[in-house]
C-alpha cells in the first residue's frame, strides 16, 4: 500500500503518514518536520527488542544524535514517576528546546512521552510512533497525553500536540492478539458515534482484512473532531463514548487483568442499555453494541455492581462540580452529550437510589 497522508491543520499543523514498512526510514520522514538535532527515543520493555534498534538505526542514518530511554511495559507504569524519569532521561541527553522525543509503543508510551514534552523546558517538539492498534487509530492522534493517579486515568495531563506521527500497520504482526482486540474497543467507538458503515463492517467481518482502511478511517474520525475543538470543550467529548464508565472498570481493577479496550467496551453496553431504559437511546443498540464487541473477542459485561462503577465514575474529567456528562448513543452512528446531575448517576445506570 502506498503511503497515505492526514494532514492536521488545528491548533498546530502536522502530518500523519500511514505506510507499511515505514519505521525503517522513519528518521527521513522525521527529517524533513524538525530543526533540533538531538533527540530521546523513549519506549517499553516490550517494543524494546522488536523495534527500538529499527528505529535508532533510521535517526541516526538521517543525522541525528538519538539516545534510548526504556521503561517497563504496562498501565502500572503510566506515574508520575515514570514522567520524571523521561524528563530526567531528556536531561541526560542535553536536549535544548529545538530537540525532540520519540514516543515508539502503545499509548501508555504515547501518553507518557508526550505529558513530559509538554512539561520539559515549557514544551518541546515530539514524534509519534504508535505500535499497538489503539494508539494507531486513537491516542496518538488529538495531543492528549496525560498520566494516572491513584484516583483516577489521565487525572493529570496536557494538551500538547506531536510534531508527526509515523504508522507502520506491519508492526501490529507482532502485537499479542489480546492487544490487537484491545485496540478494535476503540474501533467499535468510532463506528458507533460516527460511522454506521464502519460498525457493520467490525460487527460481521475479521478486522485483520481490513486493517489499513480501518485505521485510516478512525483517525480520519479523529482528527475531523479533534481539529474543531482541540481543547474539549464541545464535539471532542463524542470520543469519550464508553470512558467514563470504562475507566471507572480499570480503577476497579487498579488498572490490571483487563484492557482498556475490554473496559470501554463494557463501558458502552452499559451506558446504551441506560439510555434505552431512559428513553435517550433508540432500542437495540446495546445488543448491537454486544454482537459488534463478541464478533472483535471483547466482553460485553462485567460482575462490578452500578454502585460501585457510579462511584468510581464521579472521578471522571467529565464532571463539571455537581454535573456529569455522558456520551449516549442515540442510534448506531450517532451521538448525543447528557449532563445529569453526579448524584443521580446510579439511578440512571440503573441502580438503587
Amino acid at each position: 500500500m502506498p503511503a497515505i497522508t492526514v494532514s492536521v491543520k488545528s491548533p498546530s499543523a502536522y502530518d500523519i503518514t500511514i505506510e507499511k514498512g515505514s519505521l525503517n526510514h522513519c528518521g527521513n520522514i522525521i527529517k524533513e518536520v524538525v530543526k533540533g538535532k538531538k533527540c530521546v527515543v523513549v519506549t517499553d520493555s516490550n517494543v524494546e527488542p522488536l523495534y527500538l534498534e529499527t528505529v535508532t538505526s533510521s535517526l541516526t542514518e538521517a543525522g541525528f544524535s538519538v539516545e534510548s530511554f526504556v521503561f517497563p511495559a504496562g498501565e502500572e507504569s503510566k506515574t508520575f514517576l515514570t514522567v520524571q524519569n523521561i524528563v530526567s532521561a531528556f536531561c541526560a541527553a542535553d536536549l535544548t528546546r529545538t530537540d525532540f522525543a520519540v514516543a515508539l509503543g502503545g499509548g501508555v508510551c504515547g501518553d507518557l512521552v508526550g505529558f513530559a514534552a509538554a512539561i520539559y523546558m515549557r514544551g518541546i517538539d515530539y514524534i509519534g510512533i504508535p505500535t499497538s492498534l489503539l494508539s494507531q487509530i486513537d491516542s496518538s492522534v488529538g495531543g492528549k497525553t496525560a498520566c494516572d493517579l491513584p484516583e483516577g486515568k489521565n487525572l493529570v495531563g496536557a494538551f500538547h500536540a506531536p510534531k508527526a506521527v509515523i504508522i507502520d500497520s506491519e508492526a501490529l504482526a507482532t502485537l499479542p492478539q489480546k492487544y490487537f482486540t484491545d485496540g478494535l474497543g476503540e474501533a467499535v467507538k468510532y463506528g458507533v458515534i460516527k460511522s454506521a458503515d464502519l460498525f457493520e463492517k467490525l460487527m460481521n467481518e475479521d478486522a485483520h482484512d481490513f486493517i489499513d482502511a480501518l485505521i485510516v478511517t478512525c483517525i480520519t474520525i479523529k482528527r475531523d473532531i479533534t481539529e474543531t475543538d482541540f481543547f474539549e470543550h464541545g464535539d471532542r467529548i463524542f470520543l469519550n463514548f464508553g470512558h467514563t464508565i470504562g475507566h471507572a472498570i480499570e480503577k476497579y481493577y487498579n488498572y490490571k487483568d483487563i484492557t482498556h479496550g475490554e473496559a470501554v467496551g463494557i463501558g458502552m453496553v452499559t451506558i446504551a442499555a441506560a439510555a434505552e431504559r431512559n428513553g435517550d437511546c433508540e432500542k437495540g443498540v446495546a445488543e448491537k453494541i454486544t454482537n459488534c464487541l463478541h464478533n472483535c473477542n471483547l466482553p460485553a459485561t462485567t460482575g462490578i455492581d452500578i454502585e460501585t462503577l457510579a462511584e468510581n465514575a464521579l472521578n471522571d474529567k467529565k464532571r463539571r462540580g455537581s454535573d456529569i456528562k455522558i456520551v449516549i448513543p442515540e442510534r448506531i452512528g450517532k451521538c448525543t452529550v447528557k449532563k445529569i446531575p453526579a448524584l443521580d448517576l446510579v439511578k440512571y445506570l440503573g441502580g438503587e437510589d
